[in-house]
C-alpha cells in the first residue's frame, strides 16, 4: 500500500484536490490544505525533504512582492468608480438614440457601449451591472424578448474578459510568464471578432425573428442632429481619454500595467467628480468591494503556490507532462482536451481559480509541444469567459438575477437566453484555433535572437584591417605586441670584503694577469672598503648634519 502511494503520489493528490472542490470547501482553503497535507505525506514518504517544503516561504513572498498583480486592485476599483459616474449612462443613451432606429438598435448600443466599458473597467460585474440598470428597463419597455435582452446583456458584460485591460489577462500573463502589454496586444483580435459575431447574432435576429428586436418608436428618439453628436460625444470623449491613460500607454511603453491603473483611478475619479458623482458612499463601496476581490485573489494564489510546490516536489510536472504530451493527435490533441477540460471546470470554478490552479499545470507542457504561450494565453482567455455565461454558476447571470425584477425576468429566462452566447463564444474558441494570426498579427515580433548562439569576438591589435594609429614617437616601431622577455641572467653574488686583519696580501706587481676592465652594462657594484685609519671616500658617504 505504501509503495502504491509512492508512486502514485501526484494522481492522488489531484484526486485530493477534486475532491475538496466537491464538498464546498473554500477554495482558496482547500487548495492549500491538500498541498499541506501531501506534503508532510510526502516528508514520511521519504519523496521530499523538510528542507524542500522550506521554500514555501520564499514562494509565499513572491506571491505578496508581485508588482505585477497590484494592477489587479487599480482595475477593480476603476472599474467600481466608472459603475456610478454616469459614464455608462451617457453612452448607453447615446448610441441608444443612433442606432434606436435600426431593429435590434439598443442590441447593437449594448454590444459596443459593453465593448467600451471593458476596454476602461477590465471588470465583468462593473459593465454586467451597469448596462442591466440601465438598458433592461428600457429594452423590456419597447418590447425586446426577455430571453435577448438578458443574454445580450450578459454576453456583452463577458466581453470585458477579452477586451484589453482584461483582468484575467493580467493573470495569465502572470502566470505564463509572459509580457502583459503582448497579451493586450495578441487579444485585440479576439476582441474584434468577439464584437463582430454577436452584432451578426444580432442581424440575423433582426432578419428571421424582427419582433423579438424592433426598433424605437419614433416618440422614443428624441434626440436628432447637434444635440445627439453632443450626446455621443459626451460620453465617448472622457472614454476614449481613459483607454488611452489604460492602453495606450501601455502598448507604447510609457507605462507598466500597474502604472496604467493607477492612472486609470485617478481618469475615474475626475470624471465621477465632473459628473458631481464623486461622493464618500461612492468610494467606500468602490474601496470595500476592491478589498474583498483582492483578498479573495491573493489567498487563492497563497493556496495555489502551496499546492503547486508540493506537486511539483512528489513529481506532479512530469506526469502532467507526460501525460498531456503524449496525447494522440499531437499540438491539436493536446489543444482539444485543453479546451473541453477548461470549459467543463468553467461550470464550477471561477476563472481565477482556474487561472492559479489549472494553467501553471498546462504551461509547461503547451511549451513542450512548441506552442506559444501568448496565442496559448489568449485562447484560454477566450474560452474562460464561458465560465461567466453558461448556466448554472455564471457569475454574469447571477449579475444580472441581483439587479432583475423577478417578476418580469424569470432565473430560467436568464439561463436559456444566454446559450446562444455562450455558442458565440465558444465558435470564437474554434476561429483563434484554425486562425492563430487573429492572435499572433498584432503582436510586435521584432528580430528573434537565440542566445545560444550569440558569439562574442574581441579583435585582435594585429587582426586584418585594424586601423593603425602608429605608436608614440621614440619608440620605433609599429608593431604593438609586446617585446620578448629575455632569459635571466646569472651574475656571480658581489665580494664582501675581509676585514682589515684577514685581508689578502697585496698582489705581485709583476703578475702579468689583469682583472678585465668592467664595461657599462655589467659593472658590479661598488663596496666601499674603509681601511684602518682612513675615512669614508667623500664621494660615498656624506657626513650627517648636526
Amino acid at each position: 500500500m505504501i509503495q502504491f502511494i509512492s508512486h502514485n503520489m501526484a494522481p492522488l493528490m489531484f484526486a485530493g484536490l477534486v475532491i475538496g472542490m466537491i464538498m464546498g470547501y473554500p477554495a482558496a482553503f482547500s487548495i492549500g490544505a491538500v498541498g499541506l497535507l501531501f506534503g508532510l505525506i510526502g516528508i514520511e514518504l521519504g519523496l521530499i525533504t523538510p528542507i524542500f517544503l522550506g521554500n514555501l516561504t520564499f514562494q509565499m513572498f513572491s506571491v505578496i512582492s508581485n508588482d505585477l498583480l497590484l494592477a489587479i486592485p487599480f482595475f477593480t476599483l476603476m472599474g467600481a468608480i466608472l459603475e456610478r459616474c454616469g459614464l455608462a449612462e451617457d453612452l448607453l443613451e447615446g448610441f441608444g438614440q443612433l442606432f434606436g432606429g435600426l431593429r435590434g438598435g439598443l442590441s447593437y448600443a449594448v454590444i459596443l457601449v459593453g465593448a467600451v466599458l471593458g476596454a476602461i473597467t477590465g471588470t465583468v460585474a462593473a459593465s454586467v451591472i451597469a448596462m442591466g440598470l440601465i438598458s433592461l428597463p428600457i429594452m423590456l419597455k419597447y418590447g425586446y424578448s426577455v430571453r435577448h435582452t438578458t443574454g445580450v446583456i450578459a454576453a456583452s458584460g463577458t466581453i470585458t474578459q477579452l477586451v484589453p485591460p482584461s483582468l484575467v489577462l493580467v493573470v495569465l500573463a502572470d502566470q505564463l510568464g509572459k509580457s502583459v502589454g503582448d497579451m493586450y496586444k495578441g487579444a485585440i483580435g479576439p476582441s474584434l471578432i468577439q464584437i463582430a459575431l454577436f452584432c451578426g447574432w444580432v442581424f440575423l435576429l433582426s432578419l428571421f425573428r424582427p419582433h423579438e428586436v424592433p426598433a424605437l418608436p419614433p416618440e422614443a428618439r428624441t434626440l436628432r442632429g447637434w444635440p445627439l453628436l453632443w450626446k455621443c460625444t459626451r460620453g465617448m470623449v472622457p472614454s476614449l481619454i481613459l483607454i488611452f491613460l489604460v492602453l495606450g500607454t501601455i502598448f507604447m511603453g510609457l507605462a507598466t500595467p500597474t502604472e496604467a491603473g493607477a492612472m486609470g483611478v485617478v481618469g475615474a475619479l475626475v470624471l465621477a467628480a465632473l459628473n458631481r458623482r464623486l461622493t464618500w458612499p461612492l468610494l467606500w463601496q468602490g474601496m470595500e468591494t476592491t478589498m474583498r476581490i483582492t483578498a479573495f485573489v491573493v489567498f487563492i494564489l497563497l493556496g495555489a503556490r502551496t499546492f503547486s510546490l508540493v506537486f511539483q516536489g512528489v513529481g506532479g510536472k512530469e506526469w502532467i507532462e507526460g501525460l498531456l504530451t503524449n496525447l494522440p493527435g499531437g499540438q491539436a490533441g493536446f489543444l482539444i482536451f485543453v479546451n473541453i477540460f477548461v470549459f467543463i471546470l468553467a461550470f464550477f470554478l471561477d476563472f481565477f481559480e482556474i487561472a492559479f490552479i489549472v494553467i501553471p499545470l498546462l504551461a509547461p507542457a503547451a511549451e513542450k509541444l512548441g506552442i506559444d504561450l501568448i496565442w496559448f494565453g489568449v485562447l484560454l482567455g477566450a474560452n474562460m469567459q464561458t465560465s461567466f455565461m453558461h448556466p448554472p454558476f455564471g457569475f454574469a447571470l447571477f449579475y444580472l438575477r441581483s439587479i432583475a425584477p423577478r417578476d418580469l425576468v424569470p432565473s430560467s429566462d436568464i439561463y436559456w437566453g444566454a446559450i446562444p452566447w455562450v455558442v458565440l463564444q465558444l465558435m470564437l474558441v474554434a476561429i483563434v484555433i484554425y486562425w492563430p494570426q487573429s492572435v499572433t498579427y498584432w503582436i510586435d515580433s521584432g528580430p528573434r535572437v537565440d542566445p545560444s548562439k550569440i558569439e562574442i569576438r574581441i579583435p585582435s591589435f594585429n587582426a586584418p584591417g585594424t586601423p593603425n594609429f602608429g605608436l608614440p614617437p621614440g619608440l620605433g616601431t609599429s608593431d604593438l605586441s609586446p617585446p620578448p622577455i629575455p632569459p635571466p641572467s646569472v651574475q656571480a653574488p658581489p665580494a664582501i670584503p675581509a676585514p682589515a686583519s684577514l685581508a689578502a696580501p697585496a698582489p705581485d706587481p709583476a703578475s702579468s694577469t689583469q682583472p678585465p676592465l668592467p664595461t657599462p652594462g655589467n659593472e658590479p657594484p661598488r663596496a666601499a672598503v674603509i681601511q684602518p685609519g682612513t675615512g669614508p671616500p667623500a664621494n660615498d658617504v656624506q657626513p650627517r648634519p648636526n
